[in-house]
């Protein structure tokens, strides 16, 4: 499997090593890596913007005006699944790690044999993490976990995505969108798709979600989203 992975960090020294460590890892265990380094949080953001689909970023946090925690928090508004590993000289954000769900927190110097074990970790939740469907909205593109969408609805030409985080519309078709997200989700009509782990509660006219959520059914959605649980059980 290919990994996008960026070294975030102003020492040129370091990032040198970390870029050796991780291009040696990947070697040794068969996989293709495009490693990219960053002088700083600002111009990965910049990169970010328009290139955001990255697999795992290695950050440091004592980084000139922006820090590796403040940057992450920005990545993490988009993006749940990339893995985001602190690289750091001092101890003192550990508690901030886990704010924006970090792999790792490794203090410098930097030891090959952990480097390699967290690399293996963040490889692992990759392949066998949820996929993320890509939406391209008004804000540029947007990274959306399948597992976090709870139901998809038209309007007009427009889909909106409704997730735990917010809700995301773009200019694509319902069934465009239905053959990307797979198993575990039910369309229902012309204009409603159900994620069926979000499901608590169906009525003859409505369905209920988890956060509380109560959509409104057509005409036999009621028969097709319970036969849709069973089955699924």
């Amino acid at each position: 499997m290919p990994y996008r992975i960026v070294i975030c960090d102003d020492e040129p020294s370091d990032a040198a090593y970390l870029k050796s460590v991780v291009t040696g890892w990947a070697a040794r265990r068969g996989h293709i890596a495009e490693v990219t380094t960053f002088s700083s949080a600002e111009r990965f953001l910049f990169r970010w913007e328009d290139d955001p689909a990255w697999d795992i970023l290695l950050l440091d946090v004592e980084m000139g005006s922006m820090d590796g925690v403040t940057l992450a928090r920005t990545i993490r508004r988009t993006d749940h699944a990339v893995q985001i590993v602190f690289v750091t000289g001092y101890t003192d954000y550990i508690a901030e790690g886990y704010d924006v769900e970090a792999l790792h927190y490794l203090v410098k110097p930097i030891d090959e044999a952990k480097l390699d074990a967290v690399l293996d970790r963040a490889a692992h939740r990759l392949h066998t993490g949820e996929r993320r469907l890509e939406l391209h909205t008004g804000g540029g593109l947007e990274l959306v976990p399948i597992s976090a969408i709870r139901w998809l609805d038209v309007h007009g030409n427009y889909v909106t995505v409704h997730t735990r985080d917010g809700d995301h519309t773009v200019k694509r078709s319902l069934s465009d969108l239905e053959r990307e997200l797979g198993d575990g989700f039910v369309r229902v009509g012309r204009g409603l798709i159900v994620n069926l782990d979000a499901v608590r509660r169906i009525t003859r006219t409505t369905v209920r979600l988890d956060g509380g959520a109560e959509l409104k059914l057509p005409r036999g959605g009621c028969e097709l989203l319970n036969r849709a649980v069973i089955a699924r059980t």
